[in-house]
């Protein structure tokens, strides 16, 4: 013990090294450090003298575990581990020791002082050899992860894995030590900072740790913090921590999540509530500005915030104002951290209806806060906001005052740009829906009804409740009210031209007789009169009440003070009288029970103001969520995949709650089953499967009839794309088995009527099996007898749509040429003789004579079924089209009374003809347009696949044969292998060839001539096609014109010959249906013939502007195929796709958006169309209005986004002012201008080029053009050289405009003569589509394009003008001449020859 006296006092240093110099005041130095071999046999010595003396043996062996310490680095880790294990023992013994020491009161001052020295010596070694493994801990897993794991067990054994084992125990060794009452060590004195410091740095050391916050450092983590919480209590460091945690969160943002829940835990667990007041302030004393500038900490504050708020939310809440003012600064994470924590105090507890007034105003202040930032400028914290609401609405804390205002602003972020911000509107919107406290049902017209009734029942009480008991307003009230137009009327008194009243009022004799009659004129609201008769009284009774006032003081005061007593004395004073003038009823028990009968009724209406209330709430929010459908159904084909698969799923949300509008989503996502997207396909999927396949019924058969009832109801007025679309889904659910054998047995049941079921439902049950056959052929296989003998019997001919439905049926069976040549097995084909094939035959025999609207569609279905099923088609649909000659020949038989041969029933002269009803004519036309459509495509889709199927079959039958002399001769010759094989693959090649050329052959020289059936028809079709005048019936000329663009699909020769014809009917033909057909035709004439059709590109161009919107979607749609498929060339006419960006028809815009959509696609095509497009549209004889040309340009130039693209656009819209002649073209070309995102090297351009618009910087217009663009470069934040060349930029814009005006100002005072006179201009039409006519226009008669050749040979000579030829339709008279009756081209007009389609288009644009 003397020993332990006389030792100096040790002072815990700042660092290691202190202890090595003496500070002069006698503290303890270590007097040596122990070389690194000395180590063992010093900490053995430290351990028996621990053994023998306790903890006190550190006062002589500091040394050797300070040399440990000192040479942490380089000495071994079984030393490490020896000294950590020593370290933990001896101040595990000397916690266990002190609390019976402290007790001693004997206790010398000595040994406390001993004591205390030994308890500082071994916490510092404890303390500091944590830090020292925490460090090495650290650093050897950032070498873990540098070298990617490998090695790992080697960094294992050298980093003191013994230190993650024993963290856990120390920190809890820690915590024992400072739970005790140290103060008696330090002489009853609060306990030593620095000792209670160095505890807690090792605590923020370990904190210090990336990976502490991984779930299997748990434990660690509690003792850490309970250790801290230790140190806070029993030796108050609440300031120091408060600054410790701020800097951490600031520095280290993973420590965030766990000072939360420390912070938590201390307020909770251990009373220290004002930490979380002291913490939350420092954050608040922040500067905005610094935390804008400073990520890291910005994040780590915020995160905390945010943690803090969703475990001690009332802690937070009741310190939220310090918080606020960092909502009006520029971290966005701030903002959405306090907004946060507003949102958990609003869900946890300003949540319920027993709130008090002052939790009512904070809860409504903070939703004020919240809807007002879901318009912040920043997309995080608006998305943010709406994942707040949509928790808030989810733990129903949103109050039923607020559901509107937040629905509505929900709606409106629907059109954010966004993609976040809308994704979590929409789900805000599916939680409003999922969570609603109105109906299960959200019909508006639901809702409609009843509150009408309703209302009306409320204005029915309110006015019963009146009349019982008016409300009683005292004069005094009445008098307030009164007062300002009373005050008017004393004003207009002392006006000059009140002295010319017409009406004047004499004041009564008496005093009581005029205040009785001023009284009656202010009841009856004539303030004016009784203020004029006021005025006289006080003249005429001076001095008597209540006429007694200082007049000449001010007048218009005394007559106002007089009518304010007259009114509400008299008022007042008649009051009593009246009623004293009723006996008054003192039955007490009646006054009760009007008192009763009173409140009564107030409870009633009460209770129906809140019941209108309410039907007015869910009428209300039914409308928004109405509205958000269009919005959403919209947003279905955004380019974010995140966005579609929410909008699908909210549709499939508000299906759920039976809103009519409803089925317009879950219409409009079934394209998307075609998405290359997989995971909105697998939404799409996802969505019908739980719309449809899980009905809530019991039974298997009721399952089965909703879901047919509910699919039936989307095909119900459903389009052909729909029906595919639908297909699709249903096919993959069939390949699935998500269908029941149930809905199968169902569907065959109502389609053979043994179910009772409409004409509508039994054809939706078929197309249902077809749908489902395209999954599994065998639904329909198993069941083709069934399928003709009901669905093609007799009785067809009465509903040819249920027949058309069966063929559709049928053909799923027709399997596909590609695979079966694969497989080489033969496709599915059926005998000519079987049934179907003559129940096809008969019934369209049968309704061939029949005038029928349903009777083509089902014979296109039926000849096109024939040729995909049996084996000779042709000879089928010959014997067809012979027996429907031979009607039509016996009908004309029977008209003429004639006899005739059937073989020249076509080529019979306009009279016979005329004589046959135009409905078969129809028939006949369109029946031979489909079977030589038909035919063609047997003969190069079919037949040319069973040639390729047998030529391999024999090929591999003569490999077989020869396999072992080819293996000798490949043993021989293995250096010609190659060469071999590439002779093998020439062969199959050549093969391939020689059958196209085969096949081409037949449809070039057989078909169409004399021998063939179908040539006997051309000069019908043709006959029909030229005369307009005579066949002016309309389905006849749609069915002719569409037959012979049929025609031309066989033969190129036909092609060519009857090619001036199509355009001709396709230019002048006054019916709509004849252009949409001959549109069709022409865009597949050009794929299939490409060089005969590219002279007539400027024609199929021609009907982007036609006059009928149905004919200008076709074409629309027509050259949106050929351009995507690069067969038409595309220059300058281009700009008349881009004109119908702002077409009339919303369904053309989107055709249009579309196109240019998908050609963006391809590199630079929009960027080097878009100089041809503005001069097309900008020119002075186009039509384009400027709002229109600004609203196309906004369009296509969003698709311009690369830097060099955007500055070589730049320098050739400059270099176009050079070119430009009007003022219109400025304008268009300087609004182009700031369509682009001009950049620092666009800027340089403009510098560069600007003397090309100097001169045109005189128009306002121009002039504002080029400011907005400086303006928005701008407002980039650009560097400052690029802003000085802006500034300049800017002043010369300014110099040269000023130059310009004082010019424009000295030319008009010098002259009389204006500066600019516009050249005559042509006048605009006021519309782009023109009606057509039959006859020639005037201005532009139809000129078939001059061939190339023809062009070419006159290049070098003069251009004579050439008079246009003149193309006429026949009239419509019947003594026509038979050449004013044929509507065909010159033969000198037909192109001879074309350019290949390959060439460039240069010659054609000249």
């Amino acid at each position: 013990m003397a020993g332990a006296a006389a030792a100096p006092q040790f002072q815990v240093p700042l660092a290691l090294a202190d202890l090595l110099r003496d500070d002069g005041r006698g503290h303890y130095v270590v007097q040596e450090v122990l070389p690194v071999h000395e180590l063992p046999p010093s900490l053995a010595a430290f351990r028996a003298a621990f053994r023998a003396r306790g903890a006190l043996a550190v006062l002589q062996h500091f040394d050797a575990g300070y040399s440990v310490l000192y040479h942490f680095r380089t000495v071994g880790t079984a030393v490490k581990e020896n000294a950590l294990e020593l370290m933990v023992n001896v101040v595990s013994h000397h916690s266990n020791e002190l609390p019976g020491i402290l007790s001693d009161s004997g206790l010398s001052h000595a040994d406390r002082a001993a004591h205390l020295n030994a308890l500082k010596m071994n916490c510092y070694l404890l303390t500091s050899l944590m830090d020292a493994f925490e460090i090495e801990t650290c650093k050897n897993s950032l070498l873990e992860a540098g070298c990617g794991g490998k090695n790992k067990k080697n960094h294992a054994k050298t980093s003191g894995s013994l230190w993650e084992e024993e963290r856990e125990p120390v920190l809890q060794l820690l915590t024992q030590v400072l739970q005790l009452d140290l103060r008696q060590l330090w002489g009853g004195l609060s306990v030593e900072e620095e000792f209670v410091s160095l505890m807690m740095g090792s605590c923020y050391r370990i904190l210090e740790n990336p990976s502490i916050g991984l779930q299997r450092y748990r434990a660690t983590r509690e003792a850490v913090m309970h250790l801290l919480a230790g140190a806070l209590i029993h030796c108050g460091q609440m300031f120091g921590a408060t600054l410790k945690i701020t800097q951490m969160l600031q520095c280290f943002e993973h420590v965030a999540p766990v000072f939360a829940q420390a912070v938590s835990l201390w307020a909770e667990e251990y009373g220290l509530k004002s930490l979380v007041g002291e913490l939350l302030r420092e954050i608040g004393q922040k500067c905005p500005r610094d935390l804008a500038r400073e990520a890291s900490g910005v994040k780590g504050y915020s995160t905390f915030i945010t943690e803090l708020a969703g475990q001690i939310p009332a802690l937070v809440l009741s310190n939220m104002s310090v918080l606020l003012h960092h909502l009006d600064g520029e971290s966005y994470m701030m903002r959405n951290a306090i907004l946060a924590a507003m949102a958990e105090a609003l869900m946890k507890v300003l949540n319920g209806n027993e709130l008090d007034e002052a939790a009512r105003g904070t809860r409504d202040e903070f939703l004020s806060l919240l809807q007002a930032h879901m318009c912040d400028v920043h997309s995080f914290v608006r998305s943010r906001v709406l994942q707040l609401f949509t928790r808030i609405v989810q733990c129903k804390a949103l109050p039923l005052t607020q559901f509107q205002s937040v629905v509505s602003l929900a709606v409106g972020r629907l059109n954010d740009k966004s993609v976040i911000v809308v994704k979590n509107a929409i789900q805000l919107l599916a939680a409003f829906l999922s969570n609603n406290p109105f109906s299960c049902k959200l019909n508006c017209a639901d809702f409609e009804k009843p509150l009408k009734k309703e209302v009306q029942k409320l204005q029915e009480m309110r006015d019963r409740v009146r009349s019982t008991a008016a409300p009683v307003i005292t004069p005094e009230e009445e008098w307030e009210a009164m007062l300002p137009e009373v005050r008017a009327a004393i004003q207009q008194l002392f006006q000059p031209q009140q002295e010319k009243e017409e009406e004047v009022l004499e004041v009564e004799e008496t005093v009581e007789s005029a205040v009785e009659q001023i009284t009656g004129l202010l009841r009856k609201l004539n303030y004016k009169s009784a203020a004029h008769l006021t005025q006289k009284a006080l003249c005429r009774f001076q001095g008597k009440e209540p006429f007694s006032g200082p007049m000449e003081e001010n007048e218009e005061a005394t007559i106002l003070d007089v009518l304010r007593r007259l009114y509400t004395v008299c008022c007042a004073g008649s009051c009593p009288g009246e009623n004293s003038e009723d006996p008054r009823n003192d039955d007490s028990s009646h006054k009760t029970k009007e008192v009763v009968k009173e409140k009564q009724s107030q409870t009633e209406l009460v209770k129906q103001e809140m019941l209108v209330q309410y039907l007015q709430d869910a009428y209300n929010f039914s409308v928004k969520i109405t509205e958000a459908l269009y919005l959403i159904s919209k947003l279905m084909y955004e380019s974010s995949v995140s966005v579609v698969q929410e909008a699908i799923e909210f549709f499939v949300t508000v299906s759920q709650f039976n809103v009519p509008e409803a089925l317009l989503g879950v219409r409009r996502m079934l394209p998307l089953i075609w998405s290359k997207e997989p995971g909105i396909k697998e939404a799409v999927l996802n969505a019908y499967r739980q719309l449809y396949l899980n009905p809530s019924e019991d039974s298997e058969r009721a399952k089965a009839q909703s879901l047919v009832r509910s699919l039936s109801l989307i095909m119900v007025d459903a389009s052909l794309e729909t029906i595919r679309c639908l297909e699709e889904i249903i096919s993959e659910f069939v390949r699935k088995d998500e269908i029941k054998p149930a809905v199968i047995q169902l569907l065959w049941e109502q389609f053979t009527e043994k179910s009772k079921c409409s004409s509508l439902e039994r054809r939706a049950a078929l197309m249902l099996l077809g749908m489902m056959a395209r999954g599994n052929p065998e639904i329909i296989g198993s069941n083709l007898d069934i399928l003709i003998t009901v669905g093609l019997s007799e009785k067809a001919c009465e509903d040819y749509r249920l027949a058309q439905e069966v063929c559709n049926v049928i053909s799923k069976l027709a399997s596909d040429p590609k695979p079966a040549m694969e497989k080489n097995s033969a496709p599915f084909r059926l005998s000519q003789n079987h049934m179907l094939f003559g129940c096809l035959s008969e019934t369209m025999s049968k309704g061939f004579a029949q005038p029928s609207t349903h009777w083509i569609p089902f014979m296109d279905t039926a000849v096109t079924l024939i040729y995909q099923l049996a084996e000779g088609p042709d000879e089928i649909c010959a014997h067809i089209l012979q027996v429907c000659s031979q009607q039509a020949l016996e009908k004309l038989q029977e008209a003429d009374g004639q006899n005739s041969d059937p073989r020249d029933s076509p080529s019979r002269d306009s009279a016979g003809a005329a004589s046959l009803p135009t409905f078969m004519l129809v028939h006949l036309v369109s029946l031979v347009g489909q079977v030589a459509m038909q035919q063609v495509a047997h003969l190069e889709v079919s037949v040319s696949a069973e040639l390729g199927r047998r030529r391999v079959l024999k090929e591999e039958k003569t490999k077989k044969r020869s396999d072992s002399s080819k293996q000798k001769r490949r043993s021989q010759t293995t250096g010609n292998e190659t060469t071999m094989e590439e002779e093998l693959g020439l062969m199959a090649a050549t093969a391939d060839d020689t059958e196209a050329e085969l096949i081409c052959n037949i449809c070039e020289t057989e078909l169409l001539d004399g021998k063939h059936l179908l040539s006997a028809f051309v000069p019908l079709v043709l006959k029909i096609c030229s005369n307009p005048g005579r066949y002016s019936d309309s389905a006849l000329s749609a069915a002719a014109a569409l037959t012979l663009g049929k025609l031309c699909m066989i033969s190129s020769e036909f092609c060519d010959t009857h090619l001036r014809l199509l355009f001709t009917m396709m230019e002048k033909s006054t019916l709509p249906g004849v252009r949409s057909n001959l549109i069709i035709a022409a865009g597949d004439l050009a794929i299939r013939f490409p060089n005969l059709v590219e002279p007539w590109t400027s024609h199929l161009y021609a009907r982007l502007q036609d006059p009928c919107p149905s004919v200008r979607q076709t074409a629309a749609l027509v050259m949106t195929q050929l351009i995507l498929k690069d067969m038409v060339k595309v220059k300058g006419q281009v700009s008349e796709m881009a004109a119908l960006l702002v077409d009339p028809d919303e369904a053309i815009v989107g055709v249009a958006q579309n196109f240019f959509s998908e050609l963006s696609n391809k590199d630079n095509a929009i960027y080097n169309l878009l100089p041809d497009i503005i001069s097309h549209l900008s020119n002075p004889n186009c039509s384009t209005e400027e709002e229109s040309f600004h609203t196309i340009m906004r369009h296509l130039f969003s698709y311009i986004t690369k830097d060099k693209q955007t500055e070589r656009l730049v320098e050739k819209l400059c270099q176009r002012f050079r070119t430009a002649r009007t003022e219109r073209q400025y304008r268009d070309l300087s609004h182009c201008l700031t369509l682009l995102p001009i950049s620092e090297g666009g800027l340089h351009k403009l510098q560069d080029n600007f003397d090309c618009f100097a001169d045109k910087l005189q128009d306002q217009a121009v002039y504002s053009c080029f400011q907005t663009v400086l303006a928005r470069f701008h407002r980039a934040g650009v560097k400052p050289e690029a802003k000085a060349l802006a500034e300049e930029l800017e002043q010369k814009l300014s110099a040269f405009r000023n130059r310009g005006m004082d010019s424009t100002e000295t030319c008009q005072e010098g002259s009389q003569i204006p500066v600019s006179v516009p050249a005559k201009q042509k006048p605009i039409r006021s519309s782009r589509h023109q009606p057509l006519s039959p006859a020639n226009r005037d201005d532009e008669d139809f000129v078939t394009p001059k061939s190339h050749t023809l062009r070419n040979q006159k290049r070098t000579q003069k251009r004579r003008p050439r008079k246009k030829a003149v193309i006429t339709f026949s009239s419509d008279e019947e003594n026509s001449s038979g050449d004013e009756l044929l509507a065909e081209l010159r033969e000198e007009e037909t192109p001879t020859k074309t350019t290949p389609i390959t060439r460039s288009s240069a010659r054609r644009l000249r």
